[in-house]
């Protein structure tokens, strides 16, 4: 692939935005159910790829795919692992970082509800498994891990253990996950944004609702353009501020980078050196990238440098590659028919997403103590559908992130991503499920699950007010 051709890929999304949010603009019910461009945009590529333009009237390329170019088509594939590390390393930059209690009473309840999502898909899918699936369809009970590999670690996740697969005989089983986490996008973006319309109609989400007023004007105000000068000419230098600012954010991403080599570098010359099992190998970039952007932060605020670092602009930069990530993941979402598994596969879905939404309504408003809506959408949509999923429904339903949600989501990755959601546990289930068999994993993440639970509940939960818990209360105000 060249840099043409990426350069190209780029372009395309950004027209296919520019048109997205044409659209937007002009169909009041997209506003109504406040359907992101991207979302739009991403649903447009999709229908114009292979899945289903190149399907039925295949393409006016060579190994094309739909209407576009097969290299336009492999760009976007590698594009949301990529540029979700762009995301994560803006986040905290420009911001000034609260101390470690605060960074454990903002992410605490949130690791909590994570954690109690992740493990509980565990265990209902190797409950699953051992009480219907195995004894019914005859269907390998390493199928019960799949929930969580495919809702918490996506495609990513299911793609790189596909080796892992073949050599545990299980074959068929990247299929199947790659097909969970096809449904986990989709069924997280829809349930969730009919959530958030819920929520925002029953009075919970103030932010929604005062941004429904202002849909049909899209003209900045006067503030914001003061703002947006202010932060294009706050810098005097040669170097423009925007280049500036992303090379910050490069410089981040490469900290990270750092750290994740070191850390693969001392399991292989530990654990891993004989053959073993290769965790650090499948821990995603992103949350690493997160810790190389905290790490700048403090250096600049050790240093007195803030007045050089614009928040607004990191979150313009941030703002920007998650969009361009959620297109480039709707557009290459497989659709791929899965067969004879396909009973088996609903039931093993329709399972994780009844977990999900228990956890959703009826444990995280226990456990959060405070906008328990916006923050719970997030870990929602991250346990069905990846981290972009749950950063695109926490900016539907706060799109200024006055809730402080973004921030409280960030802070939970660093005790969430290195064990599950395609994380250390995530990497070695197959392989402890193969070596010490289902009943055991399944004893292991039951126990797992209660704990976080009883933690969440001993802790947490005395400092949740009262709040008609558990529903989405129309007579709540959380601001």
């Amino acid at each position: 692939m060249s840099v043409a051709e990426l350069f190209v890929a780029l372009m395309i999304i950004g027209m296919i935005l520019l048109l997205s949010a044409i659209i937007r603009a002009h169909v009041r019910w997209m506003r109504a159910i406040f359907l992101p461009s991207s979302v739009i945009g991403g649903v447009l590529a999709l229908l114009a790829g292979p899945a289903v333009l190149g399907a039925l009237a295949g393409s006016p390329f060579e190994n094309g795919k739909g209407i576009f170019p097969n290299y336009i088509y492999s760009s976007w594939l590698d594009m949301p692992g990529l540029l979700i590390s762009v995301v994560f390393a803006a986040l905290f930059l420009g911001k000034p970082l609260p101390g470690l209690r605060e960074i454990w009473m903002r992410a605490g309840p949130q690791v909590v509800v994570g954690q109690t999502m992740a493990w509980g898909q565990y265990v209902v899918g190797l409950s699953l498994a051992l009480l219907v699936l195995t004894p019914v369809f005859g269907v390998n009970p390493m199928i019960g891990a799949l929930i969580e590999m495919g809702f918490e670690g996506g495609h990513g996740t299911a793609a790189g253990m596909a080796g892992t697969f073949t050599e545990l005989g299980f074959e068929e089983g990247a299929d199947l996950a790659l097909g969970m986490a096809t449904i986990g996008i989709v069924a997280g973006v829809l349930i969730g944004t009919l959530l958030i319309n819920i929520a925002a109609r029953r009075g919970i989400l103030t932010s929604l609702e005062q941004e429904s007023t202002q849909t049909r004007s899209h003209e900045p105000s006067a503030d914001q353009v003061a703002a947006f000068k202010q932060d294009l000419e706050h810098e005097s230098s040669a170097t423009d501020p925007l280049s500036f600012h992303l090379g910050l954010v490069g410089v981040a991403i490469v900290i990270g980078w750092l750290i994740l080599k070191a850390l693969q570098w001392i399991e292989d010359v530990t654990w891993a050196s004989g053959g073993g099992i290769e965790i650090m190998e499948h821990v995603p970039l992103f949350p690493i990238a997160m810790i190389g952007g905290v790490i700048i932060q403090l250096i600049v605020m050790r240093c007195g440098w803030e007045r050089h670092i614009s928040a607004r602009t990191m979150s313009r930069i941030s703002g920007t590659a998650l969009d361009y990530t959620i297109v480039a993941a709707l557009a290459t979402l497989s659709l791929t028919a899965l067969g004879e598994y396909l009973v088996p596969f609903l039931l093993l879905a329709l399972t994780g997403i009844a977990w999900v939404l228990f956890v959703l309504l009826v444990i995280a408003p226990r456990i959060i103590p405070e906008n328990w809506f916006e923050r719970g959408i997030g870990d929602m949509g991250q346990s069905m559908g990846v981290t972009v999923t749950g950063i695109l429904l926490m900016r539907v339903a706060d799109p200024k992130n006055e809730s402080g949600a973004m921030e409280s989501f960030g802070y939970k990755q660093l005790l969430f991503e290195p064990v599950v959601g395609g994380g250390l546990f995530t990497a070695a289930a197959l392989p402890l499920i193969a070596q010490f068999g289902p009943l055991t994993v399944l004893g292991l993440t039951a126990a797992l699950t209660l704990g976080w639970l009883a933690f969440g509940f001993l802790y947490f939960n005395r400092l949740v007010p009262e709040r008609g818990r558990g529903r989405l209360n129309p007579k709540v105000k959380q601001r």
